[in-house]
């Protein structure tokens, strides 16, 4: 169950703001990843005892719901290709906004996103694919989703992927292939999604 489906009215003059619980959640994440995100570490930054977190949310798992979709709502960006943008914009500004929350991909992961900015997003991609000619736009929706986040969970170890040896008795053309290319994470990420833009519109 998401936030968005429970979210408890404030019943105190001074409840705790969730939008301050939301981007501290976020600010968390972005420094520590997921192990650093907890009901006591928010309400430490806060400056609140715990159990005045749960006057707002019904547990850690919503600390997640909330952090994801408040760095998409508020990243410039991302709302600037949401209104804007065509498709391959948008999926270019959701790449890179990945990018800068890694911990992004992981929460996906674990929690279908509901909120309202994620909600815009999953729209427009649909609307648009729909305007494509995409005989099944959500399906086609879900197969870019799944790409741009897959690659923007893999894109950081590319360095990683260019300097480890490769054991050539074991794969001897997959050695002799990767001695002599440059793997660049954007370059592999845009060749791929012209190439599933190219097949979903036809």
């Amino acid at each position: 169950m998401s936030y968005w489906e429970h979210r408890k009215p404030v019943q105190r003059t001074r409840a705790v703001d969730v939008r301050e619980v939301a981007r501290t959640a976020v600010a968390l994440l972005d420094v520590g990843g997921l192990r650093a995100l907890t009901v006591r570490a928010v309400a430490g930054q806060l400056d609140v005892a715990p159990a005045s977190l749960y006057s707002r949310i019904e547990s850690g798992d919503d600390l997640f719901d909330l952090a994801l979709d408040t760095a998409l709502g508020e990243d410039p960006s991302m709302q600037h290709a949401v209104r804007d943008a065509e498709l391959p914009g948008l999926m270019h500004a959701f790449f890179q906004h990945l990018l800068r929350h890694r911990w992004a991909c992981h929460v996906i992961g674990m929690r279908a996103p509901r909120g309202p900015h994620y909600l815009q997003l999953s729209e427009k991609m649909v609307v648009l694919l729909g305007e494509l000619g995409a005989p099944d736009p959500l399906g086609a929706a879900y197969m870019l989703s799944n790409y741009v986040i897959g690659s923007a969970m893999t894109a950081p170890m590319s360095d990683d992927e260019r300097a480890a040896p490769v054991d050539a008795d074991h794969a001897p053309t997959y050695a002799q292939l990767h001695q002599h290319h440059a793997v660049n994470a954007e370059q592999i990420f845009t060749t791929g999604l012209n190439t599933l833009l190219d097949q979903t519109a036809t």
